[in-house]
């Protein structure tokens, strides 16, 4: 067996930013410390936290009034920001920076009379978070087949955002169909599906040319993790998404294969690296990693985190 591991994959730099905030808050505020949602979509991420004392809720009432509380890298709405002040939470913010330009786009087009087309997976903690922003004037599409049926008061006022973890393809696709029917909609000069998220896609279209089987690690849950084993498996080869080697069956692999291994955004190196052990281990597997690109980019951590890493 070989193995060829992607490059880039795993951590992007709102995954780290966001690791990197909770693991600070935990360290300085001592536990419990609450976070809204997961803080990031991996479940090994998320259990790692829960044994080090992060209590993850999915309603601001589950939080003690006094307490602090964390948002996800996911963002979230102003009622969510409004509920945790009423509560007199401490709130953290470890928002993606990418995902609070889609919210800030959603704001000024909102301001102006827009109706704004948001592109996303209903019920995504990320979508929710942005149509929570301006709910009067987003609407939800998720295919080609709803923009067929998107019925708006004025063609001549809307505009278009997009999740940052979509199908790079598939929201193309959807923009294209979106652009035939109104020619004028506007977006933002960059577009918001996200680097990290772009990269990966990237590394698996070109590389899994090479492979005949395609391992991706990353949650069931974790929206840019689905969308490299659809990638994959659009691309006719046997494709994966798990969490780690526990999930994986010895008898779904021959010791011919050459397997191409990437991870999502939210995915650890430490479970890349016990998988690569898994293959080697059972199949005598040969490792090359093969860079498709590199990447530099870093988030700071929130200001109040920051002025604390200072004081450290």
């Amino acid at each position: 067996m070989k193995i060829v591991l992607a490059a880039p994959r795993g951590f992007c730099a709102g995954v780290n930013m966001a690791v990197d905030s909770l693991d600070l808050t935990l360290e300085h505020f001592g536990a419990p410390v609450y976070v809204y949602h997961e803080i990031v979509h991996n479940q090994y991420v998320v259990d790692r936290f829960k044994e080090k004392g992060a209590v993850f809720v999915e309603s601001v009432d589950q939080v003690p009034e006094g307490s602090v509380l964390m948002f996800s890298a996911h963002g979230v709405s102003p009622e969510i920001r409004r509920a945790a002040a009423a509560r007199n939470l401490t709130a953290l913010d470890a928002t993606c920076p990418l995902v609070t330009k889609v919210h800030l786009e959603a704001i000024k087009y909102a301001k102006q009379g827009y109706t704004i087309v948001l592109i996303g997976h209903q019920g995504h903690d990320e979508v929710i978070g942005t149509m929570g922003e301006a709910p009067e004037a987003i609407v939800l599409v998720e295919d080609e087949a709803d923009v067929a049926k998107l019925q708006v008061a004025d063609e001549s006022k809307l505009a278009l955002l997009t999740q940052t973890t979509l199908s790079v393809d598939d929201a193309n696709r959807i923009i294209e169909k979106l652009r035939e029917r109104f020619p004028s909609i506007q977006s933002p000069p960059k577009g918001d599906i996200c680097y990290a998220t772009q990269n990966r896609q990237d590394a698996v279209r070109t590389l899994s040319a090479e492979a005949n089987v395609v391992v991706v690690l990353g949650s069931q849950n974790s929206s840019n993790s689905a969308r490299l084993r659809e990638l994959a498996a659009d691309q006719g080869k046997r494709a994966f998404l798990v969490d780690g080697p526990d999930d994986l069956d010895r008898n779904a692999f021959c010791d011919s294969d050459t397997v191409l291994i990437t991870a999502g955004a939210s995915a650890p190196e430490s479970v890349v690296q016990a998988t690569v052990d898994w293959m080697k281990n059972e199949f005598g597997a040969t490792v090359e990693t093969a860079t498709v690109r590199e990447e530099s980019v870093e988030f700071p951590l929130p200001k109040p985190l920051r002025q604390i890493a200072a004081a450290k």
